[in-house]
């Protein structure tokens, strides 16, 4: 079998457990697209060659580990590796060398999957880019903060990759490389580990190119293994189009691709697939996230401020400023405010509809890599804790992609796989990058 690194991380996962290639000769092929790219794409803080090798060796003589055997995945510089420097994206932690594992990765490697390195992320997973360049166009952003992850799965050199989300760093990244980004319910993965920026916020996830790929990771890294089967959808499902309060910060290729994913989505969507309008009290999802994501922040921040405040850059630094000059009753009414709109939010998932097709960025990815791109669609989802979905549907006026977000209700994590998978095998645009 030739070509390995264009495998899938459900297709390589198959092909390892059933003895059909070699980890070693995948993991081999991953590192040759590395060295062929790297260069340009700049996706990689840290690799683990030799260590890698000497695993997929092992792997290769012993018995079948576990769903993820074999298969190499990048993990992102914000989560604790025991055998690779952990540096967070600042030079602050230029020597960091965690004694043990971030909870995931842990359970990524008891399932069986090999760490080949860490990827970039943004200053502290916030808005300060690193050097990663989207590998469809090196003059664009790959989004942040889980910039390396997106985009080294993007270019195929790895099958799978960790990010993490506090704002729109799984989704945004996602959909301007033109992969598949889950974001899981709040809590279902242990964000022990990791560097937290908001913990009332921080989510985990991961990044494949399709949605079998996802499924499995995070199956790995919750140790919810039966996510790993996608359930076929047994019946037609509440679909509606939600095109949020903020929609008029969408570019004319996000309407297009809500448009596409609203009717690729009839073939299966009870009644039609309709535009839902949010409770009112959801009108202002954005500003109350930003409220608890900057006061949160600004706390997580207190030792660098302290102790090494001329290491941490102004961006950062102006972040933790407007943070800090918000009061604690302020902070405390945010919290109110999403408790409530989190309240009805639910109620109408619960008598409305079953899944929501939203925007996942205002566009495709700007031209520069001085900034990540605005997270503005992703923030409310975030907030409410709710199970997202990035899809590549279409591409924009400069060919790169364009994805819209599944969004389902509370903790239904194993639904949205299921409607996501039927919606990707309905993409029959041939501008559409991911298949399930």
């Amino acid at each position: 079998m030739k070509n390995l690194a264009n495998l899938s991380a459900s297709q390589a996962a198959r092909a390892l457990a059933q003895r059909e290639i070699k980890a070693e000769d995948l993991l081999l092929d991953c590192l040759n697209q590395i060295g062929l790219r790297e260069n340009q794409v700049h996706a990689w803080v840290s690799l683990g060659k030799e260590h890698a090798i000497r695993t997929a060796q092992e792997l290769d003589r012993g018995a079948v580990q576990g769903i993820l055997h074999g298969l190499p995945i990048g993990v992102k510089d914000l989560f604790d590796t025991h055998d690779l420097p952990t540096n967070y994206g600042s030079p602050i932690y230029g020597n960091n060398h965690p004694v043990c594992d971030a909870v995931s990765v842990s359970l990524m490697r008891e399932a069986g999957a090999i760490v080949l390195g860490k990827t970039v992320t943004t200053e502290f997973a916030s808005f300060k880019p690193g050097p990663t360049c989207n590998p469809r166009n090196l003059d664009h952003t790959p989004g942040g903060s889980s910039s390396g992850s997106a985009a080294a799965v993007a270019d195929c050199m790895v099958p799978l990759a960790t990010g993490s989300q506090t704002a729109a760093s799984i989704i945004r990244p996602a959909s301007y490389c033109g992969v598949v980004g889950y974001k899981p319910s709040y809590g279902k993965i242990s964000i022990g580990g990791v560097k937290s920026l908001s913990v009332s916020l921080d989510t985990l996830g991961v990044f494949g190119r399709t949605v079998s790929d996802v499924a499995l990771g995070i199956a790995a890294m919750s140790a919810d293994h039966d996510l790993a089967k996608i359930d076929p959808l047994e019946h037609k499902v509440r679909i509606g189009i939600c095109r949020t309060s903020d929609f008029a910060m969408a570019q004319a290729e996000t309407a297009a691709a809500l448009s596409l994913a609203g009717f690729a989505a009839k073939s299966f969507a009870k009644e039609g697939v309709s535009e839902i309008t949010l409770p009112p009290s959801c009108a202002t999802l954005t500003e109350i996230q930003t409220t608890i994501m900057l006061f949160e922040m600004a706390k997580s921040f207190t030792f660098e401020k302290l102790n090494h405040l001329d290491q941490i850059s102004t961006t950062l630094q102006t972040i933790i400023q407007r943070g800090d000059a918000i009061k604690y009753s302020q902070y405390s009414e945010a919290l109110t405010q999403a408790w409530r709109a989190g309240a009805e939010l639910c109620q109408a998932f619960e008598d409305q509809f079953d899944i929501l097709i939203a925007p996942s960025a205002t566009g495709e990815a700007p031209h520069t890599i001085e900034q990540t791109g605005d997270p503005v669609f992703s923030r409310g989802w975030t907030l409410m804790g709710l199970p997202c979905i990035n899809l590549t549907v279409t591409s924009g006026p400069k060919g790169l992609p364009v994805g819209v977000t599944l969004v389902a209700g509370p903790r239904r994590d194993r639904l949205l796989l299921s409607v996501a998978h039927a919606l990707a095998q309905n993409l029959s645009d041939p501008l559409a990058l991911n298949q399930a």
